[in-house]
């Protein structure tokens, strides 16, 4: 899929760690990068685009301070293309976040994880049974 064909995007918020997040997913998830990134006078994140296997995202860093942050409520479904994929990002995932659910295998596929990553993201890594 070309990036400029999705039609939507999600958008993260964060509380002064966006660059660090984006850059810690490009380097977790296999086809992810960081597009693009335009800097406060401050130096934190105004607008940046991410990509997480080859999905786009947008994040920021919120100029203003909120009590809200990211819930399990809404998460990322990523499909991994391997047994390896699958523990070595979730392993990456949940090093200082919270496992929700802990990999193994489900009625739906081989293995499945839920984590809240170090930023309060929340993921579920899912690798698809095999006919």
């Amino acid at each position: 899929m070309e990036l400029n064909t999705q039609k939507v995007t999600t958008f993260l918020t964060f509380s002064g760690e966006a660059e660090e997040a984006m850059n810690f997913y490009a380097d977790v998830f296999d086809e992810s990068r960081v597009v693009s990134l335009i800097r406060q006078a401050n130096g934190k994140v105004l607008h940046a685009t991410f990509t997480v296997k080859n999905h786009l995202f947008m994040c920021i860093d919120s100029p203003i301070k909120h009590e809200w942050t990211f819930t399990p409520g809404v998460s990322l479904f990523v499909n991994c293309d391997s047994g390896e994929e699958i523990e070595r990002v979730f392993e990456k995932l949940s090093d200082g976040g919270q496992v929700r659910m802990p990999l193994s295998d489900s009625p739906f596929s081989e293995k499945f994880g839920w984590v809240d990553d170090r930023y309060g993201v929340s993921w579920q890594l899912n690798l698809a049974k095999t006919n």
